[in-house]
């Protein structure tokens, strides 16, 4: 029996969206609906290949929803509303509460709320959200999948930090990361490439985007994340900083006495690319100055490619090894720059790079290390929706008893 499962993924003035036919996984549509709450809204959505665009007032979210589901009927994508029969929410932040995927309830979205000062961008959004489809659709089985979730595996030492212990036990002040559905896809997508059972797999994944993490993954479970307490740790981003000297906060606020939001903006939005190259937070943008000989463009490459390899190699070395690595997201699938910049530093690990296949591989799935590379290394689309879809119909089979 074919079930209609719907991925959504709410930000603050967005909704990204896919519709899926399950268990077959067949993409019935997809679509984005941008700048809501401004007068000029874009509300975008592809059927059989074809991209629609309109531009309208969209005052609201649950404006957002009613909009999507008419079109939903108008195109035909579904009969009736109630043929949807379940839609899995993107939530960026899950705590320690949660380890997998669940059915939503009260108890459930308090505890959401209740941590969205740890994702302050991301968990209110993703509430509002939830909530207008909630409206729309109140028979609809909902369930909330975490980036977090994946996380839970990790061994303590990977996620304690060495602050009082206490703060961990009153304030659970941890290692929590993020990209984690992105993570958990790029290893079983590898798995079903290279035939190996998920227990088998001792993997680097590269999650390169605007936001951007790297996971080390043992055994198919999370072993390590680079993103922290909060999606601003790890490695340098479009305009976060990643780990920095904590001491710098301490400094910078006594001698300029900035306000904590202050601090917050000039770390999660002024720094990373952006503050670095000057220019643009935009790979793109600052390549291509970086090809004009702009110094501050190059060294702004200097200074992501050390990071990325510094983390890549400390991974490997703290898993004892490893047998792969994967690049996604925006800049891991289509900057072939920057991934052969990163895997020339990689020959101490074992990998042996192929120029002729890096090329090639340009928002593609394929193997760009040599064949006899020890270490082979990969570029592999994310498909974050179709994790979410997967999850949101696992919960809906769960719910009707479905086997």
């Amino acid at each position: 029996m074919s079930t209609i499962v719907m991925s959504v993924n709410a930000g603050s003035s967005s909704l990204k969206f896919q519709v899926f036919r399950m268990p077959e996984e067949e993409v019935l549509t997809q679509g984005n609906i941008e700048r809501i709450g401004l007068e000029d809204s874009i509300f975008g959505i592809t059927v059989n290949g074809k991209k629609l665009k309109e531009t309208q007032h969209i005052a609201n979210h649950g404006e957002a929803v009613k909009i999507l589901m008419d079109k939903l009927m108008e195109l035909k994508i579904v009969n009736d509303l109630n043929d949807i029969d379940a839609i899995g929410h993107r939530i960026v932040q899950g705590g320690s509460y949660f380890d997998h995927s669940v059915k939503v309830d009260e108890d459930v979205v308090s505890k959401v709320d209740e941590l969205a000062a740890l994702a302050p961008l991301h968990n209110p959004a993703a509430l509002v959200g939830y909530r207008a489809f909630a409206d729309a659709l109140p028979d609809c089985v909902h369930t909330f999948v975490f980036d977090t979730a994946f996380f839970q595996t990790m061994p303590p030492e990977n996620y304690i930090y060495p602050l009082p212990y206490e703060m961990y036990l009153t304030d659970k002040i941890r290692r929590y990361g993020a990209h984690g559905t992105s993570h958990k896809y790029l290893t079983h997508r590898l798995a079903e490439i290279q035939n190996k059972p998920i227990d088998e797999m001792n993997i680097i994944t590269c999650h390169l985007g605007g936001g951007a993490s790297i996971a080390a993954v043992k055994n198919g479970r999370a072993f390590k994340i680079s993103m922290g307490f909060t999606p601003l740790g790890g490695i340098m981003m479009g305009t976060r900083c990643g780990d920095i000297d904590p001491a710098i906060i301490v400094y910078l606020f006594r001698k300029y006495h900035y306000t904590p939001d202050e601090l917050d903006d000039v770390l999660n939005k002024k720094s990373g690319v952006l503050g670095i190259s000057g220019i643009s937070s935009d790979t793109r943008d600052v390549e291509a100055a970086a090809r004009d000989g702009n110094k501050r463009a190059i060294l702004t490459f200097d200074i992501y490619v050390s990071r990325v390899v510094e983390t890549i190699a400390g991974y490997y070395g703290l898993m004892g090894g490893a047998d792969a690595i994967v690049f996604t997201a925006g800049i891991g699938e289509n900057s072939d720059f920057i991934r052969r910049n990163v895997c020339k530093r990689l020959k101490c690990i074992g990998v042996e790079f192929s120029d002729q296949r890096n090329k090639e591989m340009r928002g593609r799935e394929g193997l760009i290390s040599t064949d006899e590379s020890k270490m082979k290394v990969y570029v592999i689309p994310t498909n974050e929706e179709l994790m979410i879809a997967r999850d949101a119909y696992k919960v809906w089979k769960h719910e009707h008893n479905v086997e």
